[in-house]
């Protein structure tokens, strides 16, 4: 049997678990919104408690706060931000759309975790939220825990994925393969030059990605109720960003204008927006590989990813393309977040946006799963494919498209008519035109070498 205290707020008495660290509101957001399953991340969690710790650094300098509640309010933080107590923040991402829930429920913690270690009571609104609102909070923190998932996860999980295919590319430099443009055989190209595209792709992404980040380190914190800071110091929001930097290493810095930066998720958006960019290229790469992978024998079958897992319940000795496909199901996911995201980014109703847990939530997902499908690509697929060789050799020596060299020799319909010749036939390129044009056989070889065709000779 679960025993219970008796808890209040504003609105009268609340029964909590005994065991609970949180109090009145965090219960009353627990019994309103029991909608899903679905948490806020620990991510989140953490970049609130860095925003409770700043704050308190800061009110203490101003000479606001009391010193010793002051340091217990940034032990208290400390011990979320190193990870504890994950299980004492149960509010349902489906909330009020400020986030004041959850931003309450981690002011309950850390006052009550803040009142055991100071000795007498530490409020949760007069003192750890002191200087702050809800509706600043929970913007700074969507900034926040972004920009920290960026460069702990995100970028380098982009960087090992870089030079995975970059690694790739080198060793496959001089492997020629038939092209394909529409499904259908298309001039050739070196696996190398055809993974090199995909690598650019990525340091393409990294490029825009990294180009986003100053957005983020700009924070709506000291705008407090609508972007006027009233409540707060007026050097509070300079001096938070500054004790916020040296505590995460990052150069956080006040918004330009709070007024844009609460009422509106603009940056969140544009964020979401590459995002999805960044799945659309995972998609394009693990798709290609699925399709060169495909076979063994009824498939294009170019290259063997490396086998992890039984591929049927029914079929022995089946294997399939696992980690693509996990990929591809990510990026599903990533770019419908990104759709929630631009319907949330909406909802900036006069000076509140009041969607930022859904916003929040999505936009931590997207790039958490982003950075374990690049790696999972870069480690478990890329990395350990191999190629087969005769398969390639196979397919290329009978490329009818290899006549699209000739068209400058002997015009293109008599190039198309020796391309359809040699396809009605099965038979290579290089027999049928020496067989129906005047080039001899060794200018024929000249030609038609794949390897000069891909321009690398």
């Amino acid at each position: 049997m679960t025993e219970f205290r008796t808890e209040h707020d504003t609105m009268g008495e609340v029964q909590v678990p005994s065991s609970a660290l949180y109090g009145a509101q965090t219960q009353r957001a627990i019994d309103n919104f029991s909608i899903s399953q679905l948490r806020l991340p620990p991510h989140f969690i953490v970049a609130v408690a860095h925003i409770k710790k700043a704050a308190a650094q800061a009110n203490v300098e101003l000479g606001l706060l009391d010193t010793k509640i002051a340091q217990a309010i940034i032990s208290a933080s400390e011990t979320i931000i190193a990870g504890n107590h994950s299980d004492q923040f149960p509010v349902d991402v489906f909330q009020t759309g400020s986030g004041t829930s959850t931003n309450m429920n981690v002011n309950e913690v850390i006052a009550r975790l803040a009142s055991e270690a100071a000795g007498h009571s530490v409020h949760a609104n007069d003192h750890v939220n002191m200087s702050q609102s809800s509706n600043d909070t929970i913007p700074s923190a969507i900034h926040i825990s972004a920009a920290l998932t960026f460069e702990k996860d995100l970028l380098p999980a982009l960087e090992n994925l870089h030079t995975s295919l970059l690694g790739k590319a080198e060793q496959l430099h001089e492997i020629v393969k038939t092209g394909r443009t529409h499904l259908m055989d298309a001039m050739p190209l070196t696996l190398g030059q055809e993974i090199g595209g995909w690598a650019s792709q990525i340091e393409s992404n990294y490029v825009r990605l990294q180009t986003a980040l100053p957005q983020l380190f700009q924070l709506a914190q000291g705008g407090t109720a609508v972007g006027t800071g009233v409540n707060a110091h007026k050097e509070f929001a300079e001096l938070f960003a500054k004790k916020l930097s040296e505590n995460t290493e990052l150069p956080f810095t006040p918004a330009p204008n709070f007024f844009a930066v609460m009422s509106a998720q603009d940056t969140a958006v544009a964020i979401s927006g590459q995002l999805k960019t960044l799945a659309v290229s995972l998609m394009k790469i693990a798709n290609d590989l699925r399709w060169m992978n495909s076979g063994p024998l009824a498939g294009i079958a170019e290259i063997s990813l490396h086998a992890l897992q039984p591929g049927s319940s029914i079929m022995p000795g089946k294997v399939n393309p696992v980690i693509p496909e996990a990929v591809c199901m990510v990026c599903a996911q990533v770019i419908g977040n990104d759709v929630s995201i631009g319907v949330a980014g909406q909802s900036g109703n006069f000076q509140l946006n009041v969607m930022l847990p859904l916003i929040a939530y999505n936009l931590l997902q997207s790039i958490e799963l982003l950075s374990n499908a690049s790696n999972q690509l870069a480690d478990n697929a890329v990395a350990t494919f191999t190629v087969n060789q005769d398969n390639l050799e196979k397919t290329l020596s009978r490329n009818p498209i290899l006549v699209t060299a000739l068209n400058s020799v002997i015009g293109y319909e008599k190039a198309a008519a020796v391309a359809k010749k040699a396809y009605k036939d099965g038979r290579a390129i290089i027999d049928v035109a020496e067989e129906d044009t005047e080039l001899s056989r060794e200018q024929l070889t000249q030609f038609l070498n794949p390897k000069t065709l891909t321009g690398q000779e």
